[in-house]
């Protein structure tokens, strides 16, 4: 992995966790939303946020492009929404945390989980598995 790369990722993270912590706090607190909803939600923003960060980004010189880029991102990160609202679930729920730390659990748990996915899978340019491929064969 470069290390750029993991930077720039890194950086389109902070901004997407101060995101999701704003909205978060503001429909728990203000609105009277569920922590799990209201985490879910946010989660939902930050992924159009971060979709196009990244490809724009994060992973322009190496990634593929349009209905294909967006329906795998779209892929990995619902199966982080997922995981997300039962982490948070399970937090608030079954161990009776504050929703904050439940949401702090889930800033460590799901940006490892989509970085890895993301640079794998959604980004990674169809030439570059192409060559993958033909140097194994």
């Amino acid at each position: 992995m470069k290390l750029k790369i993991m930077i720039k990722y890194g950086v389109v993270g902070i901004i997407g966790t101060a995101l999701h912590f704003m909205l978060l706090i503001a429909l728990v607190e203000r609105f009277q939303f569920h922590p799990a909803l209201a985490s879910a939600i946010g989660f939902i923003v930050v992924l159009a946020v971060s979709y196009y960060l990244n490809r724009k980004w994060t992973f322009s010189s190496v990634g593929t492009s349009g209905l294909r880029s967006i329906i795998k991102y779209t892929v990995v990160s619902v199966s982080g929404l997922m995981l997300n609202t039962g982490i948070m679930f399970v937090a608030v729920e079954g161990l009776h945390l504050r929703y904050t730390v439940g949401q702090l659990l889930v800033t460590v748990v799901i940006p490892l989980f989509n970085f890895v996915l993301n640079y794998y899978w959604t980004f990674r340019s169809d030439d570059t598995t192409t060559v993958s491929l033909k140097r194994t064969q």
